[in-house]
Protein backbone atom coordinates (compact mmCIF):
# COMPACT_ATOMS: atom_id res chain seq x y z
CA UNK A 1 0.00 0.00 0.00
CA UNK A 2 2.02 3.08 -0.91
CA UNK A 3 0.02 5.64 1.09
CA UNK A 4 1.51 9.13 3.05
CA UNK A 5 -0.18 8.21 6.92
CA UNK A 6 -0.10 11.88 8.71
CA UNK A 7 -0.63 11.49 12.87
CA UNK A 8 -1.54 14.82 14.28
CA UNK A 9 0.20 14.90 17.74
CA UNK A 10 0.08 17.88 20.36
CA UNK A 11 0.25 16.02 24.47
CA UNK A 12 1.47 13.50 26.16
CA UNK A 13 -2.33 11.71 26.55
CA UNK A 14 -2.71 11.60 22.53
CA UNK A 15 1.05 10.44 21.70
CA UNK A 16 0.36 7.29 23.85
CA UNK A 17 -2.74 6.76 22.13
CA UNK A 18 -1.57 6.98 18.43
CA UNK A 19 1.85 4.72 19.15
CA UNK A 20 0.04 1.35 18.69
CA UNK A 21 -1.12 2.46 15.78
CA UNK A 22 2.12 3.91 14.20
CA UNK A 23 4.13 1.11 15.36
CA UNK A 24 1.33 -1.44 13.59
CA UNK A 25 2.21 0.76 10.37
CA UNK A 26 5.55 0.77 10.39
CA UNK A 27 6.02 -3.14 10.39
CA UNK A 28 3.75 -2.89 7.25
CA UNK A 29 6.11 -0.85 5.43
CA UNK A 30 3.31 2.30 5.36
CA UNK A 31 4.79 5.82 5.15
CA UNK A 32 4.04 7.45 8.44
CA UNK A 33 5.04 10.94 9.44
CA UNK A 34 4.12 12.78 12.61
CA UNK A 35 3.12 16.67 12.58
CA UNK A 36 4.53 17.51 16.06
CA UNK A 37 2.45 20.64 18.43
CA UNK A 38 1.29 22.05 21.20
CA UNK A 39 2.75 21.30 24.61
CA UNK A 40 4.76 18.50 23.13
CA UNK A 41 7.18 22.17 22.03
CA UNK A 42 6.95 24.01 25.40
CA UNK A 43 9.80 22.89 28.04
CA UNK A 44 7.62 24.30 30.59
CA UNK A 45 5.48 20.78 30.04
CA UNK A 46 8.90 18.45 29.80
CA UNK A 47 9.49 19.34 25.87
CA UNK A 48 8.06 15.64 25.08
CA UNK A 49 8.46 16.08 21.65
CA UNK A 50 12.13 14.40 22.67
CA UNK A 51 10.19 11.01 23.68
CA UNK A 52 8.36 10.99 20.14
CA UNK A 53 12.30 11.46 18.67
CA UNK A 54 13.82 8.51 20.77
CA UNK A 55 10.83 5.90 20.29
CA UNK A 56 10.61 6.36 16.28
CA UNK A 57 13.78 7.18 15.07
CA UNK A 58 13.48 6.28 11.21
CA UNK A 59 10.23 8.59 11.13
CA UNK A 60 10.09 11.58 10.02
CA UNK A 61 8.95 14.39 12.10
CA UNK A 62 7.70 17.65 11.36
CA UNK A 63 7.42 20.19 14.25
CA UNK A 64 4.96 23.63 14.63
CA UNK A 65 4.92 25.88 17.65
CA UNK A 66 1.26 27.03 17.54
CA UNK A 67 0.87 29.10 20.65
CA UNK A 68 2.64 30.73 23.39
CA UNK A 69 1.99 30.60 27.02
CA UNK A 70 -1.13 32.04 28.30
CA UNK A 71 -2.40 31.95 25.06
CA UNK A 72 -6.10 31.56 24.95
CA UNK A 73 -7.85 28.44 23.44
CA UNK A 74 -9.45 30.77 20.66
CA UNK A 75 -5.93 32.39 19.92
CA UNK A 76 -4.67 28.71 19.85
CA UNK A 77 -6.96 27.65 17.50
CA UNK A 78 -6.63 30.40 14.68
CA UNK A 79 -3.18 30.24 14.49
CA UNK A 80 -3.19 26.18 14.27
CA UNK A 81 -5.64 26.45 11.43
CA UNK A 82 -3.26 28.32 9.56
CA UNK A 83 0.10 27.23 11.02
CA UNK A 84 -0.32 23.28 10.77
CA UNK A 85 -2.46 23.68 7.68
CA UNK A 86 0.82 25.04 5.91
CA UNK A 87 2.81 22.47 7.08
CA UNK A 88 0.03 19.77 5.97
CA UNK A 89 -0.24 21.79 2.50
CA UNK A 90 4.09 20.87 2.36
CA UNK A 91 3.48 16.83 3.07
CA UNK A 92 0.62 16.69 1.44
CA UNK A 93 -0.67 13.49 2.65
CA UNK A 94 -3.26 10.34 1.77
CA UNK A 95 -4.70 10.20 5.35
CA UNK A 96 -4.45 12.79 8.58
CA UNK A 97 -5.03 10.74 11.39
CA UNK A 98 -6.42 13.15 15.17
CA UNK A 99 -7.31 12.34 18.16
CA UNK A 100 -10.23 13.26 20.82
CA UNK A 101 -11.08 16.51 21.88
CA UNK A 102 -8.02 19.30 21.64
CA UNK A 103 -7.87 22.66 19.25
CA UNK A 104 -5.05 21.36 17.48
CA UNK A 105 -7.03 18.52 16.37
CA UNK A 106 -10.28 20.65 15.25
CA UNK A 107 -7.84 23.19 13.94
CA UNK A 108 -6.57 20.60 11.46
CA UNK A 109 -10.02 19.17 10.92
CA UNK A 110 -11.15 22.10 9.37
CA UNK A 111 -8.25 22.83 7.15
CA UNK A 112 -8.16 19.60 5.75
CA UNK A 113 -12.09 19.50 5.01
CA UNK A 114 -11.73 22.94 3.46
CA UNK A 115 -8.61 21.08 1.17
CA UNK A 116 -9.96 17.64 0.03
CA UNK A 117 -8.11 15.89 2.61
CA UNK A 118 -9.33 12.50 3.99
CA UNK A 119 -9.22 12.79 7.96
CA UNK A 120 -9.94 9.80 10.47
CA UNK A 121 -10.51 10.68 14.21
CA UNK A 122 -10.17 8.72 16.95
CA UNK A 123 -12.49 8.48 20.59
CA UNK A 124 -15.01 10.67 18.65
CA UNK A 125 -18.38 9.83 20.06
CA UNK A 126 -17.64 10.52 23.59
CA UNK A 127 -19.15 12.79 26.24
CA UNK A 128 -17.84 14.67 29.38
CA UNK A 129 -18.97 18.22 30.96
CA UNK A 130 -17.31 21.02 29.55
CA UNK A 131 -16.24 22.94 26.39
CA UNK A 132 -13.66 19.86 25.53
CA UNK A 133 -16.98 17.99 24.30
CA UNK A 134 -18.05 20.46 21.77
CA UNK A 135 -14.39 20.28 20.49
CA UNK A 136 -14.87 16.92 19.78
CA UNK A 137 -17.77 16.59 18.23
CA UNK A 138 -17.50 19.56 16.32
CA UNK A 139 -14.16 17.73 14.80
CA UNK A 140 -15.90 14.39 14.19
CA UNK A 141 -18.34 16.44 12.03
CA UNK A 142 -15.41 17.42 10.19
CA UNK A 143 -13.92 13.97 9.93
CA UNK A 144 -14.44 11.05 7.04
CA UNK A 145 -14.00 8.50 8.78
CA UNK A 146 -13.70 7.36 12.83
CA UNK A 147 -12.24 4.59 15.15
CA UNK A 148 -14.45 4.53 18.05
CA UNK A 149 -13.33 2.98 21.63
CA UNK A 150 -17.19 1.38 22.34
CA UNK A 151 -20.73 1.00 21.08
CA UNK A 152 -22.20 3.87 22.73
CA UNK A 153 -19.57 6.40 20.81
CA UNK A 154 -20.44 4.46 17.26
CA UNK A 155 -24.48 4.78 18.25
CA UNK A 156 -23.86 8.60 19.13
CA UNK A 157 -21.89 9.17 16.29
CA UNK A 158 -25.19 8.10 14.17
CA UNK A 159 -26.81 10.05 16.42
CA UNK A 160 -25.51 13.52 15.17
CA UNK A 161 -25.96 12.15 11.71
CA UNK A 162 -22.40 9.92 10.71
CA UNK A 163 -22.75 7.23 8.19
CA UNK A 164 -22.24 3.70 9.63
CA UNK A 165 -20.15 2.75 7.05
CA UNK A 166 -17.74 5.06 8.23
CA UNK A 167 -17.36 4.55 11.67
CA UNK A 168 -15.47 1.42 13.04
CA UNK A 169 -15.26 0.25 16.53
CA UNK A 170 -11.77 -1.10 17.35
CA UNK A 171 -11.21 0.29 20.86
CA UNK A 172 -9.06 3.02 22.52
CA UNK A 173 -5.36 2.32 21.37
CA UNK A 174 -4.05 2.88 24.81
CA UNK A 175 -5.27 -0.27 26.28
CA UNK A 176 -3.04 -2.13 23.35
CA UNK A 177 -0.10 -0.71 25.00
CA UNK A 178 -1.74 -1.16 29.03
CA UNK A 179 -2.04 -4.48 28.49
CA UNK A 180 1.27 -5.53 26.66
CA UNK A 181 4.09 -7.42 28.43
CA UNK A 182 6.44 -4.97 27.54
CA UNK A 183 5.93 -2.00 30.15
CA UNK A 184 9.12 -0.86 32.63
CA UNK A 185 9.23 -2.32 36.32
CA UNK A 186 8.02 -0.05 38.97
CA UNK A 187 11.72 -0.06 40.02
CA UNK A 188 12.95 1.46 37.01
CA UNK A 189 9.88 3.80 36.90
CA UNK A 190 10.77 5.42 40.37
CA UNK A 191 14.44 5.53 39.66
CA UNK A 192 13.98 7.64 36.61
CA UNK A 193 11.69 10.30 38.14
CA UNK A 194 13.23 10.21 41.65
CA UNK A 195 9.91 8.99 43.23
CA UNK A 196 11.22 7.52 47.05
CA UNK A 197 8.02 6.55 49.01
CA UNK A 198 6.60 3.12 48.24
CA UNK A 199 3.14 3.79 48.29
CA UNK A 200 1.48 6.88 46.62
CA UNK A 201 -1.72 8.18 44.59
CA UNK A 202 -1.45 9.79 41.17
CA UNK A 203 -2.84 13.44 41.45
CA UNK A 204 -3.65 15.47 38.12
CA UNK A 205 -6.46 18.75 37.68
CA UNK A 206 -7.26 20.33 34.53
CA UNK A 207 -8.88 23.21 34.56
CA UNK A 208 -12.42 23.64 33.27
CA UNK A 209 -12.77 26.50 31.02
CA UNK A 210 -16.28 27.35 30.83
CA UNK A 211 -16.02 28.09 34.84
CA UNK A 212 -14.30 31.95 35.48
CA UNK A 213 -10.94 31.99 37.00
CA UNK A 214 -11.94 32.79 40.29
CA UNK A 215 -13.46 29.44 40.66
CA UNK A 216 -10.69 27.41 39.01
CA UNK A 217 -8.67 29.69 41.90
CA UNK A 218 -10.84 28.15 44.15
CA UNK A 219 -11.18 24.79 43.33
CA UNK A 220 -7.16 24.57 42.86
CA UNK A 221 -6.84 25.35 46.65
CA UNK A 222 -9.28 23.21 47.69
CA UNK A 223 -7.68 20.25 46.76
CA UNK A 224 -4.02 21.09 47.36
CA UNK A 225 -4.84 22.01 50.52
CA UNK A 226 -6.54 18.91 51.39
CA UNK A 227 -4.43 16.69 50.00
CA UNK A 228 -1.57 18.45 51.68
CA UNK A 229 -3.28 17.77 55.44
CA UNK A 230 -3.64 14.29 54.54
CA UNK A 231 -1.39 11.07 55.42
CA UNK A 232 -0.73 10.19 51.80
CA UNK A 233 1.89 10.12 49.35
CA UNK A 234 1.01 11.86 45.93
CA UNK A 235 2.76 12.14 42.38
CA UNK A 236 1.46 15.24 41.08
CA UNK A 237 1.91 15.85 36.95
CA UNK A 238 1.14 18.95 35.41
CA UNK A 239 -2.68 20.30 34.02
CA UNK A 240 -2.52 20.41 30.20
CA UNK A 241 -2.51 23.88 28.47
CA UNK A 242 -5.60 25.39 28.65
CA UNK A 243 -7.07 28.71 29.48
CA UNK A 244 -6.18 29.10 33.61
CA UNK A 245 -3.96 26.40 33.79
CA UNK A 246 -1.41 28.94 35.24
CA UNK A 247 -3.71 29.63 38.27
CA UNK A 248 -3.58 25.89 38.90
CA UNK A 249 0.08 25.33 38.42
CA UNK A 250 0.74 28.44 40.51
CA UNK A 251 -0.92 26.20 43.24
CA UNK A 252 0.64 23.18 42.52
CA UNK A 253 4.71 25.21 42.58
CA UNK A 254 3.23 25.94 46.70
CA UNK A 255 3.42 22.60 47.49
CA UNK A 256 6.21 21.71 49.20
CA UNK A 257 6.15 18.53 50.74
CA UNK A 258 8.16 15.03 51.19
CA UNK A 259 5.25 13.45 50.71
CA UNK A 260 4.77 15.24 47.15
CA UNK A 261 6.29 14.22 43.69
CA UNK A 262 5.66 17.36 41.28
CA UNK A 263 6.25 15.94 37.52
CA UNK A 264 5.86 17.94 34.37
CA UNK A 265 4.99 14.71 32.43
CA UNK A 266 5.76 11.74 32.09
CA UNK A 267 6.64 8.90 29.40
CA UNK A 268 3.43 7.33 28.69
CA UNK A 269 4.83 3.61 29.30
CA UNK A 270 6.17 4.68 32.34
CA UNK A 271 2.81 6.60 33.64
CA UNK A 272 1.28 3.15 32.82
CA UNK A 273 3.46 0.91 35.20
CA UNK A 274 2.79 4.10 37.60
CA UNK A 275 -0.68 3.79 37.35
CA UNK A 276 -1.40 0.23 37.71
CA UNK A 277 0.89 0.42 41.17
CA UNK A 278 -1.01 3.29 42.75
CA UNK A 279 -3.14 3.43 45.53
CA UNK A 280 -5.47 5.24 43.46
CA UNK A 281 -6.24 8.41 41.00
CA UNK A 282 -7.20 11.44 41.92
CA UNK A 283 -8.33 14.98 39.41
CA UNK A 284 -10.56 15.08 36.56
CA UNK A 285 -8.31 13.49 33.97
CA UNK A 286 -9.82 10.74 31.73
CA UNK A 287 -7.01 8.96 33.08
CA UNK A 288 -9.54 7.77 36.04
CA UNK A 289 -12.23 7.07 33.85
CA UNK A 290 -10.60 5.65 31.18
CA UNK A 291 -7.19 3.49 31.76
CA UNK A 292 -7.74 3.18 35.79
CA UNK A 293 -10.22 0.70 35.56
CA UNK A 294 -8.10 -1.60 33.06
CA UNK A 295 -6.07 -1.78 36.08
CA UNK A 296 -8.30 -1.61 39.04
CA UNK A 297 -7.09 1.16 40.05
CA UNK A 298 -10.13 3.41 42.13
CA UNK A 299 -10.37 6.98 40.77
CA UNK A 300 -11.28 9.91 42.62
CA UNK A 301 -13.26 12.10 39.96
CA UNK A 302 -13.75 15.78 40.77
CA UNK A 303 -16.25 18.28 39.52
CA UNK A 304 -17.78 17.84 36.04
CA UNK A 305 -14.58 17.53 33.47
CA UNK A 306 -15.88 14.16 33.43
CA UNK A 307 -19.62 14.04 33.23
CA UNK A 308 -21.11 11.37 31.56
CA UNK A 309 -18.60 9.92 30.00
CA UNK A 310 -19.10 6.63 31.75
CA UNK A 311 -19.60 5.50 35.06
CA UNK A 312 -18.62 2.10 36.68
CA UNK A 313 -18.02 0.92 40.27
CA UNK A 314 -14.24 1.80 40.52
CA UNK A 315 -15.01 5.67 40.30
CA UNK A 316 -16.04 7.62 43.03
CA UNK A 317 -17.76 10.97 41.85
CA UNK A 318 -17.72 14.35 43.93
CA UNK A 319 -17.52 17.89 44.70
CA UNK A 320 -15.08 20.15 45.11
CA UNK A 321 -15.48 20.31 49.21
CA UNK A 322 -13.09 19.60 51.86
CA UNK A 323 -14.85 16.79 53.59
CA UNK A 324 -15.90 15.28 50.75
CA UNK A 325 -12.34 14.58 49.16
CA UNK A 326 -11.13 13.27 52.72
CA UNK A 327 -14.27 10.97 52.84
CA UNK A 328 -13.22 9.88 49.42
CA UNK A 329 -9.92 9.23 50.20
CA UNK A 330 -10.98 6.83 53.17
CA UNK A 331 -13.55 5.07 51.01
CA UNK A 332 -10.70 3.91 48.47
CA UNK A 333 -8.39 2.92 51.14
CA UNK A 334 -10.89 0.86 52.27
CA UNK A 335 -12.57 -0.45 49.34
CA UNK A 336 -12.08 -4.47 48.40
CA UNK A 337 -11.13 -4.68 44.76
CA UNK A 338 -12.74 -5.00 41.98
CA UNK A 339 -12.72 -6.63 38.54
CA UNK A 340 -10.58 -4.94 35.51
CA UNK A 341 -12.90 -3.01 33.50
CA UNK A 342 -12.33 -2.93 29.62
CA UNK A 343 -15.36 -0.42 28.52
CA UNK A 344 -12.92 1.32 26.30
CA UNK A 345 -10.88 -1.66 24.36
CA UNK A 346 -9.56 -5.25 24.90
CA UNK A 347 -5.89 -4.15 23.69
CA UNK A 348 -6.53 -5.21 20.18
CA UNK A 349 -7.19 -1.92 18.62
CA UNK A 350 -4.19 -1.91 16.64
CA UNK A 351 -4.85 -5.04 14.61
CA UNK A 352 -8.37 -4.14 13.87
CA UNK A 353 -7.13 -0.93 12.97
CA UNK A 354 -4.91 -2.34 9.96
CA UNK A 355 -6.90 -4.60 8.75
CA UNK A 356 -9.58 -2.00 7.95
CA UNK A 357 -7.46 0.42 6.40
CA UNK A 358 -5.38 -2.76 4.28
CA UNK A 359 -9.02 -2.87 2.57
CA UNK A 360 -9.04 -0.54 -0.96
CA UNK A 361 -12.91 0.55 -0.25
CA UNK A 362 -11.55 2.15 3.08
CA UNK A 363 -9.48 4.57 0.45
CA UNK A 364 -12.29 5.34 -2.03
CA UNK A 365 -14.44 6.77 0.85
CA UNK A 366 -16.46 9.94 -0.26
CA UNK A 367 -14.86 13.48 0.54
CA UNK A 368 -18.38 15.01 0.99
CA UNK A 369 -19.49 15.23 3.77
CA UNK A 370 -23.60 13.85 4.07
CA UNK A 371 -25.76 14.15 7.44
CA UNK A 372 -27.70 10.61 7.64
CA UNK A 373 -31.11 11.63 8.93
Amino acid sequence: MKKKILFLTGTRADYGKLKPLVNILLKKKIDVIFLVTGMHLHELYGGTYKEIRKDFRNVKIVKCKNFDLNDSMDKILSKSISLLGSKIKQINPDLVILHGDRVEALATSIYCNLNNLLVAHIEGGEVSGTVDESLRHATSKMSHVHFVSNERAKKLLIRMGESTKNIYKIGSPEVDIMLSKYLPSIQKCKKRYNIFFKNYAILIFHPVTTFAKKEIINQSKILFNTIKNTNENFIIIYPNNDSYSNYILDEITKLKSKRIKILPSIKFEYYLTLLKNSKFIIGNSSSGIREAPVYSVPSINLGTRQNQRTNNKHIINISFKKKNILNAIKRVNSKRKIKNNYEFGDGKAAIKFINIINKNSFWNKSKQKRFII
